[in-house]
């Protein structure tokens, strides 16, 4: 079976996979969780652009024997777009990816969070520290409590201008998070919860048109769909969906 990649969020590691890979493991699949550069023990994260993070999986892509499964959550979704057309790979699952230059958020609260960023100077160059409050009552609002307390406690700064690359994309004269006309090469496959506020399900459906992939809703879920409650139907609506576009040998 073609190796699946699995690519965090923002704030996150490779950690955050621990409970989301387990079934593809199960059925199978060679699973690998890396960290996107500077977020791994000792690391720094200050002055990354998104383009180093793309670079840094497109380099682990194509070392590997045969064109992967790309699966992306929020940030790490983009990350993923942004390096489907540099690389050859076999599929790509999007779990409630942030959206490429030109798709314009469909709520209020995307539009506060991205004014917030613009204001925040010198946010280009430093370090943002997690937003425990924010990432509770938005971000991880159905992960059980003690997931949650766990997963806040290992959360790690997030490069300032990355950030504001995803979030402030109209500033950008370079369009760093760019993903190109027309749809990837690749299957593709958006996942969105229902009740999500950081990446809503219609902002998730305007990145599935742009790219060209098939478009999920997961009733009732929010925003971490690879571990709050739920997450097993996520899992399995993304295993469903590979199993019967990848060609599997047995």
């Amino acid at each position: 079976m073609p190796t699946v990649v699995m690519t965090h969020g923002a704030f996150c590691g490779g950690w955050a996979f621990e409970v989301f890979r387990a079934p593809f493991e199960v059925r199978g699949w060679t699973v690998l969780a890396p960290d996107l550069p500077g977020h791994g023990p000792g690391g720094g994260v200050a002055g990354l652009s998104m383009s180093d993070y793309a670079r840094s999986l497109a380099k682990l892509c194509a070392e590997l024997p045969e064109p992967p499964v790309l699966v992306g959550h929020s940030m790490g979704g983009l990350v993923c777009q942004m390096a489907a057309r540099r690389i050859e790979a076999s599929a790509l699952v999007l779990l409630a990816p942030s959206p490429p230059w030109g798709v314009t958020g469909s709520s209020i609260e995307e539009a506060i969070t991205a004014f917030g960023v613009h204001l925040a100077d010198p946010f280009w160059s430093s370090a943002v520290s997690p937003d425990r409050h924010l990432m509770r009552h938005h971000s991880l609002d159905r992960t059980p409590k003690a997931l949650r307390d766990r997963i806040l406690d290992r959360l790690v700064p997030e490069s300032g201008r990355a950030v504001r690359e995803v979030l402030n994309w109209w500033l950008d004269p370079f369009m760093t998070t760019s993903v190109g006309v027309g749809r990837l090469p690749m299957p593709s496959l958006a996942i969105a919860g229902d009740r999500d506020v950081v990446h809503p399900a219609a902002t998730v459906r305007q990145t599935a048109d742009r790219i060209g992939a098939e478009f999920r809703v997961m009733p009732g879920m929010s925003h971490w769909l690879i571990g709050e409650e739920g997450w097993e139907d996520v899992a399995e609506t993304a295993l469903g969906w590979l199993e019967s576009r990848v060609r599997v040998e047995v």
